[in-house]
């Protein structure tokens, strides 16, 4: 039998050629590498995998001292039910349980805390009672306080909770060690004799208690993981606040397409046009040097008419942006947009209380593109402009006898309207059957 040489391989079955499972390394002369080890592929993710699932020492600690904790904070919401019942009849009843109210708050944050650090999920803070500038108000706000009375429900729940993660994370271990241990224990402690049943009776009851006691104290821990986040976490936004945000960044990304459009505009129309203004100013320059009067006239002309042509593409840019009319308010600047709306327009506009900056220029180019609307897809020859509000909001309604047919869907420039006034708290109606009449309105506040 020939041996091999020292640097000469020799296959084994399971070297990691033959069989992708298993590979050995016999040291210098049998393997590639150096050293004496014997490998076998996938024991590191078995191994990683037990240990993950193996509880944790802040597991078993939370599981310890999560028990005399909820039955504390138990005992604090009996209180807050007792005085709460006790002083119903009196004028005491709902600012005492107002106050005590905001203790469960505390509790729900040390709680959230000690989910946070021994758990570790991490629970958003569900941020502090809106401020109130009067004793009514602050007493409403804390009996209505969703925070606090799902922190009551927390602690509620809890108690029975604790006391099933206290036996499966804490006395699982503690009984497991104990009937292990008891048969060499108690000839110790009694002066009995040693008892080979005894044993086989503490080994099968301690094993098994043993072999319970990472699954009891890991599921026990999730309980808790999971019961925390729907109890505890901040609350999810209503759907009314997740409209805002879904408003407002429509339209924030609305307001980037139309800089977009201002520079692209600035940068193709009127630039070129101060542009060829210069040329012509040039060539009118030279035309004089060259004592050349008719064509020096006839270059200054032209500058004058690119000049014009400039200065209305910069109105016009600029009325985009902020339009000056606006300066004196709604009375003074819808009747400019009515007039130049091309369709004669019938406006009324009826505002004792004038609305905020912002509001104004929502209602004002809400009425731009309604009356554009009106004009090009209508086939109405009037149109009428309503303005009207008070002290708790404005309202806007556009009306024609065109044809009808307007949607909120895509091409009618009716969704982005609609997204501009969720974006400040507004909404908008359609009412366009076929034939007409098309009545639009929209209702905003006076102010954000």
């Amino acid at each position: 039998m020939r041996t091999p040489g020292p640097d000469q391989a020799v296959p084994v079955a399971g070297d990691g050629t033959d069989d992708p499972a298993l590979d050995i390394d016999l040291g210098p002369g049998f393997a590639r590498g150096p050293g004496r080890r014997v490998r076998l592929r996938g024991l590191r993710e078995d191994v990683r995998g037990w240990r993950d699932r193996w509880p944790t020492a802040s597991e078993v600690l939370f599981a310890f001292i999560g028990l005399p904790l909820a039955v504390a904070s138990l005992v604090y919401v009996a209180l807050i039910l007792y005085a709460g019942g006790l002083l119903a009849i009196t004028i005491l009843g709902l600012p005492v349980v107002a106050v005590l109210l905001g203790g469960v708050r505390a509790l729900g944050q040390v709680h959230r805390l000690l989910v946070g650090r021994l758990l570790t999920v991490p629970l958003d803070d569900p941020g502090r009672v809106p401020r109130a500038g009067s004793a009514l108000r602050w007493i409403r706000n804390r009996l209505t306080d969703p925070v606090a009375w799902r922190a009551v429900l927390y602690l509620v729940i809890r108690v029975p909770l604790a006391a099933l993660t206290f036996v499966g994370g804490v006395a699982t271990w503690i009984y497991g060690v104990f009937f292990l241990l008891y048969p060499f224990l108690r000839p110790a402690a009694t002066e009995a004799d040693f008892s080979i049943s005894l044993l086989i009776q503490g080994l099968v009851v301690g094993t098994t208690l043993l072999g319970l006691a990472p699954w009891s104290t890991r599921a026990t821990a999730d309980l808790n993981r999971s019961l925390a986040r729907v109890l505890l976490a901040a609350p999810p936004p209503p759907a009314r606040l997740a409209e805002l945000v879904r408003a407002r960044s429509e339209v924030a990304a609305d307001a980037a397409t139309t800089l977009k459009q201002i520079e692209r505009d600035l940068h193709d129309g009127t630039q070129a046009r101060l542009v060829a203004l210069a040329v012509s100013l040039a060539l009118a320059d030279e035309a004089l040097t060259a004592e050349n009067a008719d064509r020096a006239q006839e270059l200054v002309q032209r500058a004058r008419s690119q000049l014009g042509d400039a200065t209305v593409e910069l109105r016009q840019l600029t009325r985009g942006i902020n339009p000056v009319a606006l300066d004196g308010g709604l009375t003074e600047a819808l009747p400019t947009l009515a007039a130049d709306a091309g369709i004669a327009t019938e406006l009324r506009v009826d505002l004792p209380v004038r609305p905020s900056p912002a509001i104004e220029r929502v209602v004002y180019f809400c009425t731009a593109e309604l009356l554009t609307n009106a004009a090009k897809h209508s086939g109405a020859d009037r149109a009428r402009v309503e303005v009207t509000g008070d002290s708790k909001g404005v309202r806007l309604r556009v009306s024609d006898r065109g044809q009808g047919g307007a949607t909120l869907g895509a091409g009618s420039g009716l969704r982005g309207l609609r997204d501009r006034l969720t974006a400040v708290d507004g909404t908008l109606d359609v009412a366009s059957p076929a034939g007409g009449p098309t009545v639009v309105t929209a209702e905003l506040p006076l102010a954000l």
